[in-house]
């Protein structure tokens, strides 16, 4: 009898362990970005060269109560403009990194997630007006709010989604919201990957002393592939 129970036992709590195991899952974004916008001080506004930059994101996500799922997100800025002469120009040297925290509200057909997290941004952006020469660095960290809603179409492997995240600290205030549209062409036990296309607009505000305030504007289309495991 206690053997019967104990073997009940021990197969109920591999059944579980096994469903559990089914909801960990590691999502992998990569997609690119042909972004242009502007870089404006108080006295001129550059308007930026088209620019291609690779942007990418990485989650982890768990069926432990309580403790929020994980997320990483990175781009590179990098973009310059010398599109009216060179005494006008401007020069940007920038990486943005989102640390994420967050769970999920539903995970249905419809799905939202929203989650707390720092932004990282660093780097160096260099304006040249006429005989006016101003150079902003940042290394900042300031807390962020995150938020993303998105629905799925039953028997399509069509998807959409919106996704959005503010920050804000002592230099710098960014918002950053990107729209997509997905297809999974596989999806399986093992792997589910889509392709996907979007637009993506991200606005950054910079106050330091002794300099004009900054305003940087990256906006365009995106091109990408999404895996989940």
């Amino acid at each position: 009898m206690r053997a019967k129970i104990l073997t009940t036992l021990l197969f109920s709590f591999g059944l579980s362990t096994l469903s559990h195991a089914d909801l960990i899952g590691v999502k992998a974004d990569l997609s690119y970005w042909n972004f242009d916008g502007y870089s404006q001080d108080s006295s001129f506004k550059h308007d930026l060269d088209r620019q291609g930059t690779a942007q990418l994101s990485v989650a982890f996500e768990h069926p432990l109560p309580l403790l929020p799922n994980a997320k990483i997100k990175y781009v590179n800025l990098d973009s310059n403009s010398e599109q009216r002469s060179p005494a006008n120009a401007s020069d940007i040297e920038l990486k943005n990194i989102d640390y994420i925290l967050y769970y999920e509200l539903l995970d249905t057909i419809v799905h939202a997630d929203v989650g707390l997290g720092l932004s990282s941004l660093d780097g160096t952006v260099k304006n040249l007006n006429a005989a006016t020469f101003s150079q902003y660095d940042l290394d900042e960290y300031s807390p962020l709010l995150y938020a993303t809603a998105g629905v799925k179409l039953p028997f399509t492997g069509m998807s959409a989604k919106a996704e959005a995240i503010y920050s804000h600290g002592s230099d710098s205030k960014k918002t950053d919201v990107q729209a997509e549209l997905q297809y999974d062409f596989i999806d399986n036990l093992l792997v589910d990957v889509g392709a996907k296309v979007g637009y993506r607009i991200m606005q950054v505000d910079f106050e330091q002393n002794q300099h004009p305030d900054l305003q940087l504007e990256f906006k365009g289309p995106y091109i990408g592939l999404d895996i989940h495991f």
